[in-house]
């Protein structure tokens, strides 16, 4: 009987350390392809030319928090969805109204913050109103009348004197491109990185458990 109970209960020590380095392996390999998916998307997105500020949207999390388990689950998203869908979907944008989308042009200046302008915005900022130029067979524009050039570090345009409009030292001025839809170029590919992840994952598992059982 003696020898049957501390049979038993090396058996049952066994199993216990099996279970302790499954859920060890698994939470651990878990962990790295998240954080390994992650890192992936974040030079996905800065290849692409999409900047630093936009790659660390993305962000990796395992559950449960805190401990290791054999049901061990890892999250990876990003925190502007928006964005990143459009990148690696390559839609097609058209106006909300179902005109025409202004694409600022150099001469357009930025807002506040660096901001990029719209017509609308453009228009009270600078107390000028646009004008419309059709172009047949060619994108459309709006551009401004009587501009000068602004010197200094500044640069870009502004609008002229009454002195300098009536001297004729001025010039039109494109400041928005029009068009009825622009499609966006596909610049990510997530959904292969990510199967990639997934399907290394039990090779990672079984090389922590043989890792595991040989220490």
């Amino acid at each position: 009987m003696r020898l049957l109970a501390a049979l038993s209960g090396s058996l049952e020590k066994m199993l216990a350390d099996e279970i302790t380095l499954a859920e060890r392996s698994v939470t651990t390999s878990v962990r790295e392809s998240a954080e390994g998916l992650k890192s992936e998307l974040r030079a996905q997105v800065t290849a692409a030319g999409l900047g630093v500020r936009l790659a660390n949207t993305w962000r990796s999390r395992v559950y449960p928090q805190g401990r290791p388990s054999i049901s061990a689950a890892g999250m990876v998203w990003s925190n502007a969805p928006t964005i990143v869908r459009a990148f690696d979907e390559g839609p097609v944008i058209r106006s909300k109204d179902g005109f025409w989308l202004a694409i600022p042009l150099p001469a357009a200046g930025k807002g506040r913050r660096g901001k990029k302008l719209n017509p609308g915005e453009w228009e009270r900022l600078h107390g000028q109103r646009l004008r419309f130029v059709y172009r047949r067979g060619r994108p459309s524009l709006l551009v401004a009348d009587n501009q000068r050039a602004r010197g200094g570090k500044r640069g870009g345009f502004a609008l002229a004197s009454g002195k300098a409009i009536a001297a004729g030292r001025v010039a039109t001025v494109a400041i928005f491109l029009l068009v009825p839809q622009v499609h966006l170029r596909k610049r990510l590919n997530i959904d292969p990185a990510g199967k990639r992840w997934i399907d290394a994952l039990p090779y990672r598992v079984s090389r922590l458990m043989e890792a595991g059982d040989r220490a």
